[in-house]
């Protein structure tokens, strides 16, 4: 169990029998009346946001949350499916489980896996990858200048907004959590 003092942006809770994760959580003390802390959770199974406050000392479930070291085998359809590193089981993770965080997956990659009661809920990647460009306007010579952009496309088929020097084979620094260019493979 889990008491309002632990609460913090981050941490995985269960609230009337549903996994959620807390954004946001900022402890009151009014002039009247007990303390209290006020909260913004994600729920984990559908990715809504709510608001709720939890009076001081009140007390919330640990989920029964597992993660596991898996590695990305390939996509079927509108699944990414995975591979258990230790037992060598198939997951399959949805799009929707998945979010964005699939744009940046390249085959062979290792990832974590959070499951929930025995089953997928959510996919944990590292917060930069660098990935090859595989599609983008030309860039000119003695364009340097890193304050302009244009959309490219990776080798994983997503597309980011890179400088204007960035050519066709350059392999790219790219922050997963934004989408950002961080810089050319080794200078970021």
């Amino acid at each position: 169990m889990y008491s309002t003092k632990d609460f913090k942006g981050g941490l995985k809770i269960e609230w009337d029998g549903t996994p959620y994760e807390i954004i946001e959580a900022s402890h009151y003390k009014p002039g009247k009346g007990g303390a209290f802390v006020r909260t913004k959770l994600r729920n984990m199974l559908t990715g809504g946001i709510v608001e709720n406050n939890f009076r001081s000392g009140e007390k919330v479930g640990k989920p029964d949350m597992e993660t596991r070291a898996m590695q990305y085998l390939y996509k079927d359809g509108d699944d990414y499916v995975f591979m258990d590193m230790n037992s060598y089981e198939q997951v399959h993770i949805t799009e929707e489980q998945a979010s964005d965080k699939g744009g940046y997956l390249k085959d062979g990659q290792e990832a974590k896996v959070l499951f929930y009661n025995g089953q997928p809920l959510d996919l944990e990647i590292p917060v930069s990858t660098v990935l090859e460009v595989t599609e983008t306007e030309p860039g000119v010579k003695g364009d340097t200048v890193s304050s302009t952009f244009k959309p490219a496309v990776m080798e994983t088929g997503i597309t980011i907004q890179v400088p204007l020097f960035i050519n066709i084979g350059d392999r790219i620094k790219i922050d997963t959590r934004s989408g950002n260019y961080l810089g050319r493979e080794g200078s970021a």
